[in-house]
């Protein structure tokens, strides 16, 4: 399939006068910018979204945007308890349909409760996949998967960073006392 001349279209740049060509008048609006953010971040200003890690950690900071508080921040997930102190997830595979990443892995076994039909046998989330979208605590109907404030845990290696059940349950254990924003 060729293209035919007609379907060419031609375009052609103004050519630049003797200042601009210099590129002084740009270079000088460019510097203009700098420092106007420069002073105006100064400190801790109104643009300067910089924080003092890890003295400032960043579940205490609250940027403004426009006079309203920016809460959009998404931390590792933890699985809750219910007042038995249960997995509180009845393995109804809302949260791997709808994750976009495809980071969640349940496999579901028959309750042993009667409360309910069924409980996650295995729970699986591999955080390096997840892409923190907050889908899966929207989708959880008995809101048994929360996104906490923690987000500084590292791992040396691939394997360390996949949270099972039980990882993820000893993160509510840790985080009960702090609340998701």
């Amino acid at each position: 399939m060729a293209i035919r001349d007609e379907e060419i279209i031609q375009i052609s740049t103004k050519p630049l006068n003797r200042l601009e060509s210099v590129y002084l008048p740009e270079i000088f609006k460019g510097f203009g910018t700098t420092l106007r953010h420069m002073f105006t971040s100064w400190g801790q200003g109104r643009t300067s979204r910089t924080i003092q890690y890890p003295e400032e950690r960043r579940e205490h900071y609250h940027p403004l945007d426009g006079g309203q508080e920016i809460s959009t921040f998404r931390g590792f997930h933890r699985l809750n308890r219910d007042e038995q102190g249960r997995v509180k997830c009845v393995a109804c595979m809302m949260c791997p349909t709808i994750c976009p990443a495809n980071c969640i892995h349940i496999e579901a076994a028959e309750s042993p409760w009667d409360d309910r039909e069924k409980y996650p046998a295995k729970f699986e989330i591999d955080e390096l996949r997840c892409i923190f979208c907050g889908m899966c605590e929207e989708a959880c109907p008995v809101d048994a998967i929360e996104l906490t404030t923690e987000y500084d845990i590292v791992g040396k290696s691939r394997q360390e960073m996949i949270f099972d059940k039980n990882k993820l349950l000893h993160m509510y254990d840790i985080t009960i006392g702090r609340k998701p924003m």
